[in-house]
């Protein structure tokens, strides 16, 4: 379903496209799911190029209204439920997702240079458990090419600020080649780059999907990173809030970790969480499929538990001084007023774009507000 399983909000013309979307879903489903995302967000983008069809969307997919509003890291986010980085890597598709209802959409993630990821397939569906698993690579256009993209959304957004315009995160990440002890330089370039144009960054030690790259997670590391953005971040007449985007394979003890150092640093918040190496919380078929499948990080239904787990010990290790967006098996409004309720001051859906539909986020939105 789009919506938050059928409530009363629901008119008879939005269950019908519910059932309209699961057809096409059942249809698109059979192809790899890789080109389905990318044909289907190219045939959004020629239908949004259409006259009049930008405004019948926004009114069918954007809700507008004041108690939706949260406020985060200094900044006001039209509504609580973001895009996770991964869905428009390379800031392609920024007008189509806003007229979708999205309050804020995280690009990325950006490396350096361009670089082609990991090897196809990349991107698999775990259908019996709502799920994906996806070894992409950081796959992207190089942060000069995204950086020259949003320099031209942005100019077109000038004054048209008005609740239906998200706010925009960049997630960057290094390139695969860059050893470790540099690391903090690929990260000190793409934020150089992006911070006229994104309103926060995440930045990207926890993908499973660059070989290493969650060796960064170590206290050492991290804090040479975090230490050198947010130095960088301070010269700046408009500094951005920085953030960091976590496992949920972490440890008690790594969590307290990271706690520890957020708050050393300075840090503006933790995104919970990236997705998940491991495969115990799968059902007998999906785990066997996964087994054929191979290596990738596993996102989704089965995620949500761990997800929920991560955002309550941060929330209780912290005392609630840390901001969360909390990410990971976040499908509807129950989903969403769970992780709200537990602390999170935003959530953010990925898989569950794919699962339920272009409704996602109105639907997530509309059910919030019945039980506002």
């Amino acid at each position: 379903m789009w919506s938050a399983g059928g409530g009363p909000f629901m008119d008879q013309k939005a269950i019908f496209a519910a059932g309209m979307y699961r057809l096409l879903r059942s249809l698109l489903f059979l192809f790899d799911a890789e080109d389905v995302h990318h044909l289907s967000m190219e045939t959004l983008r020629v239908v949004c190029s259409m006259p009049g069809v930008g405004a019948l969307l926004r009114k069918a997919f954007c809700t507008t209204d004041a108690r939706l509003q949260r406020e985060a890291f200094g900044l006001v986010f039209p509504n609580p439920v973001g895009l996770a980085a991964g869905f428009d890597k390379n800031a392609r598709y920024l007008k189509e997702l806003a007229l979708l209802g999205f309050g804020s959409v995280e690009i990325g993630t950006v490396t350096p240079r361009p670089q082609s990821g990991n090897p196809r397939p990349r991107l698999f569906r775990l259908k019996a458990d709502r799920a994906l698993v996806n070894r992409m690579g950081f796959n992207n256009d190089g942060v000069e090419k995204v950086a020259e993209r949003l320099k031209a959304w942005r100019s077109q957004q000038e004054g048209r600020r008005n609740g239906t315009v998200p706010i925009v995160g960049g997630n960057i990440g290094k390139n695969k080649d860059t050893p470790n002890e540099e690391a903090w330089k690929d990260y000190e370039t793409c934020f150089r780059a992006l911070q006229p144009y994104v309103d926060y960054f995440v930045v990207n030690v926890s993908s499973p999907n660059t070989p290493g790259l969650r060796e960064l997670q170590g206290r050492e590391a991290l804090g040479r990173i975090l230490g050198r953005l947010q130095e960088i971040n301070r010269t700046f007449e408009t500094p951005r809030p920085l953030l960091l985007k976590i496992a949920p394979d972490l440890g008690e003890s790594q969590l307290d970790d990271i706690v520890g150092l957020a708050e050393e640093s300075g840090l503006d918040g933790l995104v919970a969480t990236n997705t998940t190496i491991e495969r115990d919380s799968l059902s007998p078929p999906s785990r066997e499929k996964a087994e054929v499948i191979g290596a990738g990080g596993l996102s989704g239904k089965p995620l949500a538990k761990r997800s929920l787990e991560v955002l309550r010990h941060i929330m209780a290790r912290s005392g609630g001084r840390i901001q969360v967006i909390s990410s990971g098996g976040v499908f509807n409004a129950e989903d969403a007023r769970e992780r709200l309720e537990a602390g999170a001051c935003l959530v953010q859906v990925w898989t569950g774009f794919v699962y339920e539909g272009p409704a996602t986020a109105s639907g997530i939105c509309k059910g919030l507000l019945e039980k506002a």
